[in-house]
């Protein structure tokens, strides 16, 4: 068992968790930029291809569980870590030497003051880095201390919840999200009918104001008020297909209500 998180002189130690299935073509670069982590935690959906063979280079700790969904095979994956520290970074995911220097010094320079840090994600799509447009800094809980957090949140965004003080690190993860425009609008796809899903399981309701008003906002954000235009015609596609995704998102919300009357309609008949 790890030393108290209190101890004079105790080095933090940090366990990394990586989710995967099916990502030979991302895992190694992923699990290389690990390598300074005291462990590697990663928990395969039981890939078909060579992720699995990969991952064994790099840790023999690999745990092949069936998808549960996003926040609990993550929350699984948190569970099976055993340092003090855990940090979260998906197969797409880079950390860089920079993020690395900046987390070995943070974790005993703050002297256990902060319970979690909040990481910036870098975007790299369609040839450029993405630092406007509206996906950076996108700050979002990656490290943290592994008996103070709990996972909330709905699919397909899930997020840690801390028990204390959290900060913001300086230096981003790098995130490789989407290989092409194909791969972009299958994931826009998948991920609308995951969140208009778990929209319905909250208590959400279709409303037209939703569907006419939100697309429209999601693109002037990114498009104007993120300085997306500055990015030619790649920053005007990538405004678009938030809008898109938004309303995707509650037309597929109005669809699952058009179902569930539908369902009741058949009962009564």
């Amino acid at each position: 068992m790890d030393a108290p998180l209190s101890s004079a002189g105790a080095r933090p130690t940090v366990s990394a968790i990586v989710v995967c299935f099916n990502e030979e073509k991302n895992i190694r670069d992923c699990l290389e930029s690990l390598r300074w982590c005291d462990e590697i935690v990663v928990v395969d959906s039981f890939s078909t291809d060579g992720t699995v063979e990969i991952c064994r280079q790099y840790t023999d700790r690999i745990i092949q569980r069936a998808w549960a969904g996003y926040r609990d095979q993550k929350a699984f994956a948190h569970s099976q870590a055993t340092k003090q520290w855990v940090l979260l970074v998906d197969s797409d995911e880079r950390v860089t030497p920079e993020l690395r220097d900046e987390i070995q010094q943070a974790l005993p320079g703050d002297g256990g003051r902060y319970m979690g840090y909040l990481l910036p994600r870098l975007v790299f799509y369609l040839g450029r880095w993405w630092r406007r447009g509206g996906w950076y800094p996108d700050y979002d809980v990656r490290l943290f201390c592994r008996d103070k957090a709990t996972w909330g949140g709905a699919d397909p965004h899930e997020k840690i919840l801390v028990e204390g003080p959290v900060r913001r690190l300086k230096h981003p993860l790098h995130h490789f999200s989407y290989r092409n425009i194909d791969d972009h609008i299958q994931r826009i796809n998948r991920f609308t009918s995951i969140s208009s899903r778990e929209l319905r399981k909250e208590g959400g309701r279709w409303r037209l104001a939703d569907a006419l008003l939100r697309p429209p906002f999601r693109f002037f954000r990114s498009y104007i008020l993120k300085r997306g235009f500055m990015e030619g015609f790649a920053g005007f596609y990538v405004a678009v297909t938030a809008a898109v995704y938004v309303f995707l998102k509650y037309a597929k919300l109005w669809e699952i209500e058009l179902d569930e009357k539908d369902d009741v309609g058949g009962k009564g008949s």
